[in-house]
């Protein structure tokens, strides 16, 4: 009989968890270390001028307890549980072990969440509903399961061993910030010792013994440390941009349509915001404003077997957003906009100008040749014209011979 030891339970479990504080407790004494030896040896040692220590001290506690806030925020926010309602029962989890094909098991699944009205529009690369048979739970949207920490976490990133947390929903704006102010940090460590540090090579640095060493591991870590989180803050700020996790970045998320990389990104500005939120005052704050709840995201494209819903959308997208989203509809749009813009006859265009009120706008749409039985629309919404399709009846194509008309207000 073969024997199984979980490192998530039990007297391993309590070591493995022990273990994975080491490197939150290296970093720790790295920073304690690096505010020993920029305040007291370069700042009260080493700096002579009165008013260039000030002007030191204060940039450099404002910079250090904003990365010091980014950084245990990162570590000690919940990333994202999965809610009760996900969870799988019994008799749910053994139909699914059981079933004997594929397709029984999606049938299964689809019920599932049909009957939970749980709304998931990712799928496996087979094109069933995601689930996780160690957690016993429907993935949501994003969700993945983490070996690590042993359980299924809401838009995961991936898990940093530097904070021993899993970096997703609730916590990577703080790990954005926490790679920004890092890298501030280091950088201005790195410049303001870097005149002492050419001092103490020169053998003209009037310091005590102990000084110059601190100064030049200062120097040193602070350099190292900047060139690896430049690196990292770079890749995660093309993620953010657009709207990409890690994992995603190397797997394309499946939808019912196929495999889409860009399934969720928004553009640009719609996806900072979906990261950092719409409130500036707190956008470079450790203060957590990022938009949705962590279950689903609105999409470049709508599912549409599941229906098209404004929740999923949000204001303020303009129009050249929409045009990156969905290039495909651009040439059909800017067809539409002509059509509805322009009249068909001059003679039909001087008998709408005696019908319509002032500072109305009108157009006529023709119901003849390939559109005998759909007919054009059109609204005016925040300033840009959209076209939609909706049916004619055949019957009303023609009166009196002439044209089925029909005038759009604006």
């Amino acid at each position: 009989m073969e024997c199984k030891i979980n490192p998530h339970k039990g007297c391993c479990g309590v070591f493995v968890k022990a273990f994975k504080w080491t490197p939150v407790i290296l970093i720790s004494a790295i920073i304690i270390w690096s505010y020993y030896a920029y305040v007291v040896h370069l700042c009260i040692f080493s700096v002579q001028v009165e008013a260039a220590r000030y002007i030191l001290l204060i940039l450099y506690h404002v910079i250090f307890l904003l990365f010091l806030w980014s950084y245990w925020r990162t570590v000690w926010t919940v990333p994202g549980k999965v809610p009760a309602r996900y969870r799988l029962n019994y008799e749910q989890l053994e139909a699914l072990e059981n079933s004997e094909s594929d397709s029984e098991q999606r049938h299964i699944l689809d019920q599932i969440v049909i009957a939970k009205d749980l709304h998931v529009s990712m799928r496996t690369v087979q094109g069933s509903v995601r689930y996780c048979d160690r957690c016993g739970v429907i993935k949501p949207d994003r969700a993945h399961h983490c070996s690590v920490c042993g359980a299924c976490v809401l838009k995961m990133d991936h898990h940093c061993p530097w904070v021993n947390n899993c970096v997703a929903f609730y916590n990577y704006k703080f790990f954005i910030l926490f790679l920004f102010y890092g890298f501030f940090y280091c950088v201005y460590v790195a410049l303001s010792s870097f005149k002492y540090f050419l001092q103490f090579w020169a053998t003209s640095f009037d310091a005590p013994g102990q000084s110059k060493f601190h100064i030049l591991f200062l120097f040193f870590v602070s350099s190292m440390f900047s060139l690896s989180l430049c690196s990292l803050l770079c890749y995660h700020i093309h993620l953010v941009i657009n709207n990409r996790t890690t994992l995603e970045a190397f797997r394309a998320p499946v939808f019912r349509r196929g495999p889409d990389k860009k399934g969720f990104s928004l553009g640009r500005s719609m996806n900072l915001q979906e990261i950092f939120g719409d409130d500036w005052k707190v956008v470079m704050l450790p203060v957590f404003s990022s938009l949705g709840d962590g279950l689903s995201y609105p999409e470049r494209l709508p599912d549409l077997e599941m229906g098209l819903k404004e929740s999923e959308r949000w204001d303020g997208e303009d129009e050249e957003e929409n045009e990156e989203r969905m290039p495909m509809l651009q040439q059909e749009s800017n067809s539409v906009r002509t059509s509805v813009l322009l009249p068909n006859t001059e003679s039909e265009s001087e008998q709408d100008e005696d019908e319509l009120m002032p500072g109305m706008l009108s157009a006529s749409l023709s119901a003849s040749h390939t559109r005998d039985t759909l007919g054009m629309a059109a609204s005016h919404t925040q300033g840009t014209l959209v076209a939609t399709l909706v049916p004619v009846d055949p019957d009303d194509k023609l009166a009196n011979g002439q044209p089925n008309k029909t005038s759009i207000y604006s």
